[in-house]
């Protein structure tokens, strides 16, 4: 929230690694607390999105899937989300990885 308060005179790159949800919920099955993490995260990202503005493109991601359900602590199977605001083109069926690299070339470089 402090950067967002900053003025900045042109494109500026944000990188948050939200570990927890991975690291305190996932990995060790606690279905209850990824459930609690969820929903603070998503009462603070309906505040947040206000401040999004027309020329900023927002994206929330994750680099994998992990299962609080399933048994073990490795890594499980399920599709991870893309969320995007103000995208600088269009989003293509089955994005991946490969795609949000591309989206962040177009903003910056317009490649």
């Amino acid at each position: 929230e402090r950067l967002w308060c900053e003025n900045q005179t042109g494109p500026c790159f944000v990188f948050a690694n939200l570990v927890d949800f991975d690291m305190l919920y996932g990995h060790r099955r606690d279905a209850v607390g990824y459930a609690n993490a969820l929903r603070k995260f998503d009462n603070w990202l309906g505040i947040f999105l206000g401040h999004v503005r027309e020329d900023d493109f927002f994206f929330v991601t994750a680099d994998h899937g992990t299962d609080p359900y399933h048994h073990g602590t490795d890594h499980t199977r399920e599709m991870v989300p893309l969320l995007t605001l103000n995208s600088p083109s269009p989003l293509r069926a089955g994005a991946n990885f490969t795609q949000v690299a591309e989206l962040l070339c177009h903003y910056f470089f317009g490649l």
